[in-house]
């Protein structure tokens, strides 16, 4: 079992009238700890704040969270040279119905949980994906935020669960390629690296924005740009980018198979050069 605080203190209970579980009103962050400090954290920071401000919550004060995350770690049995710090903020407690009259207090929880390192040969060899049935609505005003609504993401999740993959790929109504259920994707064709523009749908994750700064200083420019499902299968290399295990290449998707991926081997070159360990072959 996992360990959570709310504001600070040890909890092992939610408020049966918190929004958060009332109406999944809030949006949480799944952060990366290495050598006992958050990876990525301003770029997790700038997100955060991005859905507060489109919720309507109020940021959580950026001193105390540092702290109550540190906090946690320390009450933790979890190691922190390796571990998860998952952040929940809710728009709080309030009584029932959708809207909201006022701006609530919001509640932030942390909690820590192992950090699952992945096998070295799925970094070597590529891992397997599907393309899932379930699609993504369109146009939503919290495109590219990490909201506590995930039901498509459960969707899809179990899809590729059962379909016995290590990732499903998932596409918008209108038969688009956007994300992963967790992590996001590149696909490479000749010289040109893509990724799937975020406006309409999906998740913006944090190792996405990494990997293109990264990249882009490296002289590789990525696209970002809407991807056709006709051009995952004539990619020359796809790969997945995720906060928790960096960069791994994609070895299958549905029947169409990848042998090679030198260009992601150079782009994991790369995001090893900029602090993302797990990359680093």
């Amino acid at each position: 079992m996992s360990d959570w605080s709310r504001n600070g203190q040890p909890v092992d209970t939610v408020a049966i009238d918190d929004r958060a579980f009332q109406y999944g009103d809030g949006l949480f962050e799944t952060v990366a700890i290495r050598d006992g400090q958050p990876r990525l954290w301003p770029r997790h920071l700038e997100r955060l704040a991005r859905g507060c401000g489109c919720l309507g919550i109020d940021l959580p004060d950026i001193a105390a969270l540092s702290r109550w995350i540190q906090e946690a770690l320390w009450r933790s049995a979890e190691d922190p040279s390796y571990c998860i710090a998952k952040i929940v903020v809710s728009s709080g407690a309030a009584q029932r119905g959708y809207g909201r009259e006022r701006r609530l207090a919001a509640e932030t929880y942390v909690g820590i949980y192992p950090g699952a390192r992945q096998a070295s040969h799925h970094y070597r060899d590529g891992v397997d994906t599907v393309v899932c049935d379930t699609r993504l609505a369109l146009h939503s005003v919290t495109a590219g935020l990490k909201t506590l609504n995930r039901l498509e993401q459960v969707l899809a999740g179990s899809e590729r669960i059962v379909r016995g993959a290590f990732e499903g790929l998932t596409l918008d109504a209108d038969g688009r390629l956007i994300c992963g259920t967790m992590s996001n994707v590149f696909i490479v064709s000749g010289n040109r690296v893509m990724t799937p523009a975020l406006q309409r749908c999906g998740v913006a994750g944090v190792m996405r924005a990494h990997a293109i700064e990264s990249l882009q200083r490296d002289g590789i420019t990525v696209d970002v740009c809407d991807v056709a499902v006709a051009d995952l299968w004539a990619a020359d290399e796809v790969f997945l980018a995720n906060s928790q295990f960096g960069v791994l290449p994609v070895r299958r998707c549905d029947e169409r198979v990848w042998h090679a991926h030198p260009v992601t081997a150079r782009v994991m070159s790369i995001l090893a050069s900029h602090g993302i360990e797990e990359c680093a072959l």
